[in-house]
């Protein structure tokens, strides 16, 4: 009577095995059954995408436990650029960990749209115009400040201390330093496209829509102190002599003591605001 070996049979079926798992490791390591999930990104979001991910849902590999946020920044997109995530169909906020199959949709700031009952991400919607701008964007600095938004300048600011303002002060990060969004304590933030400060005032104008609160001339442009009216008597002593003979409307400073009136340089800036302010300013200065 023949009977089987047993250790024949296992050298027999072992080798098959062997194969099946090579295979299997081979399908995995070039993405055949690898989880996958699919991303949107939608209007300016796509400014940060290659051009072949732009407008469109696409698959992304998840390669290992990741959270959304993770993600979103790998894929090159700050997350201050960001106010809703939608993981099908439902909000989520950052720390939401993305799994096989899921269907993530991410939204950019709204301005004419209350999306307050769909936030996750922060605790108030990125409606706040206080701002914080980095070395590259001196000349819009000044732009804001004369259309009388707050905005904290200093061109020796490096990176710790833009985000810690930033954080600490709630104030929107303006800056042309995509990696500087990424750090993790900034929730308010916006990388600037344009590189021509004129074109940078406009873009920021609209993004924010903030052309209903453009207050002419209502801070400093040295230091963004509030500019108020002021006596001449009180600050005679500090006039030239044409400056005190020719005019009698005086604004000043707050904080730095700038003075400022209607003289030539405030046609040039009265130019800048009747672009973009469609009511003509009541008051304007010079210094």
């Amino acid at each position: 009577m023949n009977y089987s070996r047993p250790s024949r049979v296992s050298r027999t079926f072992r080798p098959v095995s062997l194969r099946a798992a090579r295979v299997c490791r081979i399908r995995y390591t070039f993405g055949v059954n690898k989880p996958r999930a699919e991303f949107r990104f939608y209007e300016e979001l796509n400014d940060f995408l290659p051009p072949e991910k732009r407008k469109i849902a696409f698959d992304y590999a998840l390669e290992r436990r990741a959270s959304v946020k993770d993600i979103i920044e790998a894929l090159g997109v700050p997350h201050t650029e960001v106010e809703v995530i939608l993981a099908n169909g439902e909000s989520v906020d950052f720390s939401y960990i993305v799994s096989d199959g899921d269907r993530i949709s991410i939204y950019p700031v709204f301005e004419g749209l209350d999306v307050r009952p769909l936030l996750k991400l922060r605790e108030t919607p990125l409606r706040n115009t206080r701002f914080v701008l980095d070395c590259h964007l001196g000349r819009l600095a000044r732009y804001l400040r004369q259309f009388g938004f707050d905005t904290l300048y200093r061109n020796d600011y490096d990176d710790e201390q833009l985000a810690r303002i930033s954080a600490d002060e709630r104030r929107i990060l303006l800056t042309r330093d995509r990696d500087l969004l990424k750090r993790r304590i900034i929730s308010h933030g916006y990388f600037v496209r344009n590189t021509d400060p004129r074109k940078q005032l406009d873009e920021v104008l609209a993004r924010f829509d903030l052309h209903a609160d453009i207050e002419p001339f209502g801070r400093c442009t040295r230091c963004n102190g509030r500019v108020v009216a002021v006596d001449k008597n009180d600050i005679l002593d500090r006039l030239e002599p044409k400056t005190r003979a020719y005019f009698d409307d005086f604004w000043q400073c707050s904080s730095c003591g700038q003075i400022y009136w209607e003289g030539s340089h405030f046609k040039k800036m009265k130019s800048l605001t009747d672009e973009f302010d469609p009511v003509p300013p009541s008051t304007g200065r010079d210094r």
